[in-house]
């Protein structure tokens, strides 16, 4: 019988302008960077061994996200939904007390994802501002918390805004099947209200000041010039434990005693992460040598810091 062969250059013309964003939409759905790598890989994968059967019946875009979606959703189904710290129990009242570590594997952490590989720095502003909205730590967070069908559903409806017709082509139910599927999502989110509505844009010259700042003040050890940065509300977590803490009564001596070190023990560069601001962070060892400790993800308003989230993963630093 004889096999059909693509031409590698149509295919890639037609499918190479949406990896970004598809890899973002695998990004939402998971959680996790590393798993999105592997889901666009598969979609490419598929789409391939499909593209001389796509007979245009709709565009290739929702083609693609057809196939993405249906990729995240097996995947889902045999893992873990990815969490921060600050989504597993209340904050802790005890600064001074050791963190408290879970078993390995017995929890899925929410990775960030480096907006180096998502966004085109050269597109146009107001779309750049727009998409890194919708990758912001917070909402990716929000929607762990919703049943996979339920999550895709909110993340190509109210999310990325796309119509519902086309989203229920790509979920494969009738448009009153996608409403329920809707309101059963944003009944859940309710519970989880998002705390990223106030975060000041990353391309703002006083936000990045504060980013400057707080690299600043680590590297020098500098615990005051820490403190007067941080809001008094301000969320401090790490992922690897469950301890997290809330208001700058429980922030400050924590990083003072048990975070910040000695002048030069911290090296961080900065970089963009989840739309937000954020630094890649090293760690000098007993040799004297810095070696990656992972991605500190920061929230910011205009003259204050008011989250911090640590991912101590070395290898969120490749690639």
């Amino acid at each position: 019988m004889e096999t059909t062969t693509v031409p590698s250059d149509r295919f890639d013309s037609a499918t190479a302008p949406y990896r970004r964003e598809l890899l973002a939409h695998c990004y939402r759905m998971t959680g996790s960077a590393h798993d999105a790598d592997d889901l666009v890989q598969e979609t490419y994968l598929r789409a391939w061994r499909a593209f001389d059967r796509f007979e245009g019946r709709s565009s290739v875009r929702t083609w693609l996200y057809r196939i993405a979606t249906n990729v995240c959703l097996t995947s889902l189904g045999s893992r873990h939904r990815r969490v921060l710290p600050s989504g597993l129990g209340p904050p802790s009242p005890d600064p001074y007390a050791p963190p408290a570590s879970l078993p390995s594997g017995e929890v899925a952490w929410l990775e960030p994802m480096p907006d180096r590989r998502l966004f085109d720095d050269r597109g146009d502003p107001a779309e750049l501002t727009a998409a890194r909205q919708t990758v912001r730590l917070a909402l990716v967070a929000a929607a762990q918390t919703l049943p996979p069908r339920q999550r895709a559903a909110f993340l190509l409806c109210d999310v990325l805004d796309q119509p519902v017709a086309e989203v229920a082509e790509i979920l494969d139910v009738s448009p009153d099947a996608l409403k329920s599927l809707l309101q059963r999502a944003r009944a859940r989110l309710r519970q989880h209200p998002r705390s990223d509505e106030e975060l000041a844009d990353p391309t703002d010259e006083r936000s990045r000041r504060i980013l400057d700042r707080y690299m600043d003040a680590f590297q020098r050890s500098d615990m005051a010039a820490l403190e007067r940065l941080l809001a008094d509300d301000a969320v401090l977590e790490m992922s690897g434990t469950q301890t997290w803490f809330a208001g700058k009564s429980t922030c400050v001596p924590y990083l003072a005693t048990q975070a910040i070190g000695r002048p030069g023990d911290w090296r961080m560069t900065s970089l963009g992460a989840n739309g937000q601001l954020a630094a890649a962070v090293s760690f000098r060892g007993d040799d004297g040598r810095y070696r990656p400790y992972g991605i500190a993800v920061l929230a910011t308003t205009l003259t204050h810091l008011s989250r911090i989230s640590l991912f101590a993963d070395p290898s969120l630093l490749e690639g």
